[in-house]
């Protein structure tokens, strides 16, 4: 009788955390000289396509933002600091979570909390196709908050993507997504 092979070991939430600095420059701005949310949005991807990659020890893509919050505006000088740790763990994606602050040229004191997010990731074998990643092991309480989170945010976005296929199913409007 053949049993199935277990699966990768699971990993502690710190083996594969991230933080990359980036400072704000010029060519970041839009129109309002303030920096685009588009490069903070490129910043948060790369920090959480490093998580997913390392946690998953290979590729890994980007399924879905499922989350994204602007909660200060970003200057001109400010250095980004990018933190991503992965939150939540399937069979082969993970929500990696990810927190920016800014820490302000001009000024003393705290970084300011900028920004935050959820991406949800799928790990790709060379084919492209899912591949199985390892549990994620929570180390502490506030890691553990972020697992039950993670879970009540997957439960929506796969519910409100069956209520928008059943609407679109009942009124024959299927649509490519």
């Amino acid at each position: 009788m053949n049993e199935p092979l277990p699966g990768p070991p699971a990993k502690p939430n710190s083996a594969s955390r991230v933080t990359l600095s980036h400072i704000m420059t010029n060519q970041h701005t839009n129109l309002l000289g303030t920096v685009h949310g588009g490069v903070v949005m490129k910043l948060v991807d790369d920090a959480a396509g490093a998580v997913a990659g390392r946690h998953s020890e290979g590729p890994a893509v980007t399924g879905a933002m499922d989350e994204m919050a602007f909660l200060e505006p970003v200057r001109v000088g400010d250095l980004l600091k990018v933190d991503a740790q992965v939150n939540w763990t399937g069979r082969s994606s993970m929500e990696i979570g990810v927190r920016v602050s800014a820490e302000r040229w001009n000024e003393s004191g705290p970084s300011t909390h900028v920004a935050s997010a959820y991406l949800v990731f799928v790990a790709v074998d060379a084919a492209g196709h899912p591949r199985e990643v390892p549990a994620v092991l929570a180390e502490n309480d506030q890691d553990r908050q972020r697992f039950d989170e993670a879970q009540i945010r997957r439960t929506h976005r796969l519910a409100r993507r069956r209520a928008i296929k059943d609407l679109r199913d009942e009124r024959g409007t299927a649509q490519d997504d």
